[in-house]
């Protein structure tokens, strides 16, 4: 049965699990990445956590962008689906 805006309920579930796990992807991978790399260069150079927080910071940048250009993606899905559906009304 369709909800108000005529999707199913599990397309709806599905969409915000896509859009969730993908937002969750760009927070954990970037900062685990610049964890790792971050901890290596400081074993390698001996810096203390100096290089740690640096990578992280880079890191942390890179996910907030990679989340914004996601989200924008996704509004932009949506409004063409609202725009085809008051075509189609």
């Amino acid at each position: 049965m369709p909800n108000d805006d005529g999707k199913k309920p599990n397309q709806a579930w599905s969409i915000a699990a896509r859009t969730m796990g993908v937002a969750s992807a760009w927070i954990v991978g970037p900062v685990l990445i610049g964890l790792l790399i971050g901890k290596w260069l400081d074993q390698k150079y001996s810096t203390g956590p100096l290089l740690m927080v640096i990578s992280l910071a880079a890191c942390f940048l890179i996910s907030m962008f990679g989340i914004v250009r996601g989200a924008l993606k996704e509004f932009k899905k949506i409004e063409a689906a609202e725009k085809e559906e008051k075509e189609k009304m």
